[in-house]
């Protein structure tokens, strides 16, 4: 019965300490804002990294090999004899030669009825998909090999394609981690901005507990305790928020229908750390307000 008088009393004490209403002031908030727009920057980085990587694991095995022969009779003798050859190869997968109608559907709107007219070179082409490993290697290898059948064959690997954009892409990753950490720093300020606003509404409390025979670390914990539970709050609310418009966002990029875009996705590591940030958040609070109130104290004495 005396123990939970005293820890009544222990927590009246707190709240005459630091009596202001959690939701109605600024600190709950700015937070809110502040993981909001930290959990939306890092899953844009997490994301743009796995798309990177998702990128370079499809297309690193894929080619295409073009026949820039003018002579239709001779484009398709040529066609037939490189398709033989690498389907005899080992490390070439599959072998599938790209139908010349499909070809001409994908080129008429560029080049118009021109492109069915049959007075237009349009080059062959077979896709081929390498096995795992060693990807550049194997390249080099069959380039080589088809330099033996015609000069007229060139070898064109998927990824050298869309190389600009995986570097693109990762730039943004980059400066996504970048806008995170810029976050991460204006959280710890705007903490230490509070604790000492606290502090200083507080001098004459924090006087009278000094000639009680309060330690400082006592006094600190009352502020970190504080200041720890609006940073859980608004962490929480900044949290929420932003999982909501990353599921509109998923459900958005779905809609489109693109291949390029549907990698843009976060594996369940990614989440996990996300998930994370909020706790990191309570931490780095609940630390940077105990480090600014000792701090203040010292200069007191």
């Amino acid at each position: 019965m005396r123990m939970g008088v005293d820890r009544r009393a222990a927590a009246a004490a707190r709240h005459r300490l630091l009596p202001e209403g959690r939701v109605a002031g600024p600190m709950p908030w700015i937070v809110a804002i502040m993981m909001f727009l930290t959990v939306l920057s890092a899953a844009a980085g997490l994301g743009l990294n796995a798309a990177v990587h998702s990128m370079g694991d499809d297309l690193a095995g894929r080619a295409t090999v073009q026949i820039v022969e003018a002579n239709g009779e001779q484009r398709a003798r040529l066609a037939a004899l490189v398709t033989e050859r690498l389907r005899r190869i080992p490390y070439v997968r599959a072998v599938q030669p790209v139908d010349p109608a499909a070809l001409i559907e994908q080129i008429r709107p560029w080049l118009g009825q021109d492109a069915a007219s049959g007075e237009l070179p349009i080059p062959a082409l077979i896709d081929i998909e390498l096995t795992s490993g060693q990807a550049e290697a194997k390249i080099d290898h069959l380039r080589r090999q088809l330099a033996t059948l015609s000069p007229k064959l060139r070898l064109e690997p998927h990824a050298a394609f869309l190389q600009p954009v995986a570097g693109l892409l990762s730039s943004l990753g980059w400066l996504a981690a970048g806008i995170v950490l810029l976050m991460t720093l204006a959280t710890g300020a705007v903490v230490v901005l509070a604790a000492r606003a606290a502090h200083d509404g507080h001098r004459g409390t924090i006087d009278v507990l000094h000639l009680m025979g309060a330690t400082d670390v006592q006094i600190a914990r009352l502020f970190q305790r504080r200041i720890g539970l609006d940073a859980l709050l608004g962490g929480a609310l900044g949290f929420a928020m932003a999982l909501l418009v990353l599921a509109l966002l998923g459900a958005r990029l779905l809609a489109t229908g693109s291949e390029l875009l549907a990698t843009v996705q976060l594996p369940w590591t990614s989440w996990a750390l996300l998930a994370v940030l909020p706790v990191g958040g309570v931490l780095l609070a609940t630390v940077a307000a105990r480090w600014t109130v000792l701090r203040s104290l010292g200069r007191l004495l």
